[in-house]
């Protein structure tokens, strides 16, 4: 009975972390329609809003209301860790490839901790010093290589991802004390429904409604982000958490760089150079050693 837990605990975080990365590429699917960032945020959030909506229903049913201070909290993580943190990627998205999105969204960790040292006052390893090295002469790298290709465009693109990570990091910084009142799953569905109605108010104040009219692939593509590169990641991440547990959940993450990049180059057509290959060992690497280290 164990082992078949552990096994589906594994499948969900392999699922879940393979779906999250799908994100990147239908993003960049969709940019090939001439859609803007704004209008195809909004789509995602607005096909999003009713499954986050009813997950916010759900998990708060026989529970004891929120405070003022636990709505302020709500705000202030569903603009900060979900809105923020998703326009900013959208946005980087129109200047990157998928691979190096991912690969400088996956050093959210260290962004964690980095935070928790200025916040906080927590210590930091010698040995997770030398794995946020290895990961971050990754990301240069790669970023290195693809500004010869892309241009000075790159910079900016890398910029808006990297503060889109650094958006998320705060998320998780400021989120542990409401995990613990409201649960994991409650706050997904209250933030998440926050960050929905934003990047829609967003869309009405900075677009004339003529803009909603964009091609049917961009609403089947939303459609597609909002329910598969969206809301089932969290779920499934969630029940892995339930059975094989955060750390090893985590480390299964992994694949979601490696995914992202196949996808990449066999759906989108991106260049797989011998950089990107040894900027994305140097990352994970990195990373492994730094989530090894914090143990």
């Amino acid at each position: 009975m164990a082992s078949k837990s552990i096994a589906s605990g594994l499948l969900l975080a392999v699922l879940g972390s393979i779906a999250f990365s799908g994100k990147a590429i239908i993003v960049k699917l969709a940019y090939r329609y001439g859609v803007d960032a704004v209008t195809l945020i909004m789509y995602r959030m607005l096909f999003a809003l009713p499954i986050f909506a009813v997950m916010a229903w759900w998990t708060s049913r026989g529970k004891a209301a929120l405070s003022r201070k636990d709505w302020l909290g709500v705000l202030w993580l569903g603009v900060t860790g979900y809105y923020l943190a998703s326009f900013l990627d959208f946005a980087g998205l129109a200047y990157i490839t998928a691979s190096l999105e991912r690969l400088i969204l996956y050093l959210n960790p260290t962004l964690v901790l980095l935070l928790g040292l200025v916040l906080y006052q927590r210590r930091i390893t010698a040995l997770q010093i030398i794995g946020m090295a290895i990961s971050y002469a990754g990301v240069v790298l790669v970023f290195a290589h693809e500004i010869t290709l892309l241009g000075s465009n790159a910079a900016w693109g890398a910029l808006l991802v990297f503060l889109s990570a650094v958006s998320y990091a705060l998320y998780l910084v400021y989120s542990g004390e409401m995990v613990k009142r409201l649960s994991s799953l409650r706050l997904v569905g209250l933030a998440s429904t926050v960050a929905c109605l934003c990047c829609i108010v967003q869309f009405l104040v900075l677009r004339p409604l003529a803009a909603a009219d964009v091609a049917p692939q961009v609403l089947w593509l939303s459609l597609l982000n909002a329910t598969l590169c969206t809301v089932a990641p969290v779920l499934m991440v969630m029940m892995a958490i339930e059975r094989i547990g955060s750390s090893l959940t985590a480390q299964t993450g992994m694949i979601g760089p490696i995914s992202t990049i196949l996808m990449g180059v066999l759906i989108l057509g991106e260049p797989f150079t011998v950089w990107v290959a040894a900027g994305s060992v140097l990352v994970i690497s990195g990373i492994f050693v730094f989530t090894r280290a914090g143990k």
